[in-house]
């Protein structure tokens, strides 16, 4: 369900976006801005189109997101409104996987959602209201197979989010979980590999024993095809300013929805079949769209 149509912001409110400097945070600062926010673009690069004041902040970083986020609150004295968009996938198996990598996924995707939210926190208590909205994505619903970290911190963003609403609903706080299908941006070739041969760390630290013999992967068949569709899809997939669009809505909206699905059709309606179809039947049907 598609949240109402928002009114142009009247009173100039302060919001914070992480991931700005590209993709789906860039798409979402340059429309609020142009929305009439006051809109602070958080990155490690702290870049901006101009639109938008930058902010060098790193998720990853509890002492930069400290810093950072109470930079803008002694700048702003007020924070009506946090998007955490900041995020980069891992693509391999998970026997070959080595721990730190998947660490590093958690890290960002989970972690540096927690770390931003909890010092957005206290000063919207305070207001007494707040929107807090967490990139989340299909894959945090249905799980994408040789992309089993990513999808597994997105289902942790989930369950998050859902036990934060209930939370901070009495203290006029919202939250909304938005979950893009496939999307065309520059998240499709930063996306790291992993595996034998294939980058930092190889099938080293956590990657179990003997998962490869001579330096070849039982699973690298089958990874390149997930892996190749799945790009293929994100090649075709809907513009990121449609995403940020959505978050436009949900910001503006009087009551926001829990969740909201965004992208292509046939993606949207595979949330909707995993929920209602017995699991061997809803598997059979998505293996091809998932490239297994």
């Amino acid at each position: 369900m598609e949240p109402a149509a928002a009114e142009v912001v009247t009173v100039s409110e302060v919001v914070l976006v992480t991931g700005a400097s590209s993709g789906i945070g860039q798409a979402t600062a340059d429309r609020l801005r142009a929305r009439g926010w006051t809109v602070i673009g958080a990155s490690r690069r702290g870049t901006s189109t101009g639109a938008w004041a930058p902010l060098v902040m790193d998720v990853d970083d509890e002492a930069s997101v400290i810093h950072g986020m109470d930079a803008v609150i002694a700048e702003h004295g007020r924070l009506d409104a946090v998007v955490t968009c900041a995020g980069w996938g891992l693509a391999g198996s998970v026997e070959e996987t080595p721990i730190r990598d998947a660490r590093d996924q958690f890290e960002t995707l989970f972690w540096g959602s927690v770390r931003v939210v909890q010092r957005a926190l206290p000063v919207m208590r305070r207001q007494g209201r707040g929107r807090i909205v967490l990139m989340s994505s299909i894959g945090g619903v249905l799980g994408l197979p040789f992309q089993a970290f990513y999808s597994a911190a997105k289902f942790a963003l989930e369950g998050y989010g859902e036990a934060l609403a209930y939370e901070v609903a009495p203290l006029g706080i919202e939250v909304t979980l938005v979950e893009p299908g496939n999307v065309r941006t520059g998240f499709t070739a930063a996306r790291r590999d992993v595996g034998p041969g294939a980058g930092p760390g190889g099938a080293a630290e956590g990657a179990a024993e003997g998962a490869a013999e001579g330096g070849v992967s039982p699973y690298r068949e089958a990874a390149a095809k997930a892996v190749g569709k799945m790009a293929e899809d994100e090649a075709g997939g809907v513009d990121p300013g449609k995403v940020a669009d959505v978050v436009v809505r949900v910001l503006g909206s009087g009551r926001p929805p829990r969740r909201v699905s965004v992208g292509k059709l046939d993606e949207r309606v595979g949330i909707t079949a995993k929920r209602l179809l017995p699991h061997r039947l809803f598997e059979r049907a998505a293996k091809g769209s998932l490239g297994v």
